[in-house]
């Protein structure tokens, strides 16, 4: 005897179990969809955040970042006091060798005791980064040259008259490489400061020697940070 089919259970329910089943579903597949959600984001948070070493790099980088900005500015500052110190003797340097005229002994003492004080604060210099180093590294180097024209007038001073004339022109030819080497360093200074946010600083030396050293690019102070 054939077996009799029933109704399929869907259809023998009611209408109001049908719904109720029907939000069962929903709500478990949007539970479903919640936490899948929810677990995908977790892993790109975990993902996308740095980890340990890579925040402190980036912290050590911002301290030195800041660091070598408020260098810059104190580097700028003595480059400009020391600069009003040492241009006015390398252009009389320039104008009395140039004229042939004898060294004055107490002139060059006064001037040797500038060159000192002028070194003074490149004595012990902080660390910064390579290109802050360089420019404090140049200017150091033009004062170290200027001091060794001072020295040379002053050795001339104490010379024979037949021996003054060589050692005058070894003076101009140190007093103009002075000016070209602080005329590099000024440049990278300038640089740097743009680089940190300062803008334009120039800190020539404002003297009249010729030669190749380089000259301030015309932009306004201040600008182009």
């Amino acid at each position: 005897m054939a077996r009799r089919t029933g109704r399929p259970s869907y259809l023998s329910d009611n209408p109001d179990e049908r719904r109720r089943r029907t939000a069962r579903v929903v709500a478990v597949a949007g539970a479903i969809a919640l936490v899948t959600a929810l677990l995908g984001g977790l892993i790109g948070y975990q993902v996308g955040q740095p980890d340990a070493t890579e925040a402190s790099i980036a912290s050590i980088k911002q301290a030195d970042a800041k660091r070598d900005a408020q260098q810059i500015v104190e580097l700028t500052e003595t480059a400009r006091r020391v600069s009003a110190q040492i241009a006015p003797i390398l252009t009389t340097l320039k104008a009395d060798t140039a004229a042939g005229r004898a060294p004055d002994p107490a002139q060059a003492r006064r001037w040797q005791e500038t060159m000192r004080e002028a070194a003074k604060p490149f004595e012990d210099p902080p660390s910064g980064t390579t290109a802050t180093n360089v420019a404090r590294g140049g200017l150091r180097g033009a004062i170290q040259q200027a001091g060794l024209a001072v020295d040379s007038y002053a050795l001339a001073a104490s010379v024979p008259a037949a021996q003054r004339a060589a050692l005058l022109d070894l003076t101009a030819r140190q007093a103009a490489e002075a000016v070209t080497i602080w005329s590099v360093a000024a440049t990278q200074l300038d640089q740097v400061s743009i680089d940190a946010g300062h803008g334009h600083q120039h800190v020539f030396l404002t003297t009249d020697a010729e030669g190749s050293a380089f000259t301030p690019d015309g932009e306004a102070e201040g600008t182009g940070g």
